[in-house]
């Protein structure tokens, strides 16, 4: 049976604290809010629930050994949760708390193995949007939030996309408009003797090693996914995916563009339509296809921001087939191709 979904729309520089405790009270009593962080949108529950937990998964249809991000807002809550916060917990949150990253650590008996995925760890954020700290506050403390998505699906970066996915599955959508990075948050390991990133994002490795000194990074990240159980959301299933079949096409920019219009040429003349996802600098350059720009080639932040956009654009348009270029650019471009290669199944055409 279809559950009647509420949208509410609140502006994040004026908070409606009565509708805050609305959505909270929702949680509270065991259901499901979607609400903005400044990374993406988030699909939330009790994280101290069970069934809360097993709402979620069965909301975005999402396998159930996926861990879940545990959302705080103040050291207390994670002391309360975790075995033990190691140093580097305490060096990292006064740097990028609150902010797009996560943290791993060994999990206490407060949180459920039904959020954990059954793992032994939690992951924990503490996001700095506003309207996200103050939904966290208004419930139990503790959210458990994935992606507000079908799973598999490009992640939402707008209230209407949570709503083309997850209608008559939720209790409530808060819209706080569009976020702001676009792409979930970095995800690092502090249960391992060495810290190590599991998922790239907003923070690089370079920010991490500048506070810590020795990270290392997931040797799987832009691998394909392994059979190993997934330590973290997103490590093992394929994510992100638009419908259409999507190949990243790598190289230099002018042999990229010609290899594109070739494919696209062949294509059009069997009567498939096309999407293209290209830059500021090479839109013009294409002569087939649907192109979207997702921005200037040195601006990551705008890549970063539009790019699960432009894949649910293509799937709105009906597209057969996309062609996307390659976005190797050098802060956040580890996280933009981790996000691309999944949403491809890692289908790269080398030119």
């Amino acid at each position: 049976m279809d559950i009647k979904t509420e949208m509410i729309k609140i502006n994040p520089q004026a908070i409606d604290h009565e509708a805050i405790a609305r959505a909270g009270e929702i949680l509270k009593k065991g259901g499901l809010v979607a609400f903005p962080t400044e990374t993406v949108y988030g699909l939330g529950g009790d994280a101290t629930n069970p069934d809360a937990s097993h709402k979620i998964y069965s909301a975005k249809g999402r396998p159930s050994d996926n861990p879940l991000i545990v959302h705080i807002t103040n050291m207390k809550a994670l002391e309360e949760i975790v075995a033990q916060a190691p140093q580097a917990a305490y060096t990292l949150a006064e740097r990028f708390w609150p902010g797009p990253l996560t943290m791993i650590f060994q999990k206490n008996d407060r949180i459920p193995y039904e959020t954990t995925g059954g793992m032994d760890t939690v992951a924990v954020r503490m996001p700095s949007d506003p309207i996200a700290r103050a939904l966290i506050d208004a419930s139990t403390g503790y959210i458990a939030a994935p992606s507000a998505n079908t799973s598999g699906r490009p992640s939402p970066t707008q209230a209407e996309h949570v709503a083309q996915d997850l209608t008559g599955k939720i209790d409530m959508i808060i819209d706080g408009g569009p976020v702001n990075i676009g792409l979930e948050s970095t995800i690092v390991d502090l249960t391992e003797d060495v810290p190590m990133i599991l998922r790239p994002g907003y923070i690089t490795l370079e920010m991490l090693q500048e506070v810590l000194g020795e990270v290392r990074v997931d040797p799987g990240l832009i691998a394909a996914d392994s059979d190993r159980k997934p330590k973290a959301p997103g490590m093992k299933y394929r994510h992100y995916a638009p419908k259409a079949d999507l190949k990243v096409v790598e190289g230099e920019t002018d042999a990229v563009v010609q290899k594109i219009n070739r494919l696209s040429e062949e294509l059009t003349a069997q009567k498939k339509s096309v999407g293209i996802i290209a830059t500021e600098e090479t839109k013009d350059q294409y002569r087939q296809g649907i192109v979207i720009s997702i921005g200037g080639r040195d601006d990551e932040e705008a890549i970063a921001r539009h790019l699960y956009g432009s894949l649910r654009q293509f799937d709105e348009l009906g597209v057969d087939a996309i062609f996307s270029e390659s976005f190797a650019t050098a802060g956040m471009g580890q996280a933009i191709m981790n996000r691309l290669l999944k949403a491809a199944g890692h289908q790269v055409l080398e030119v």
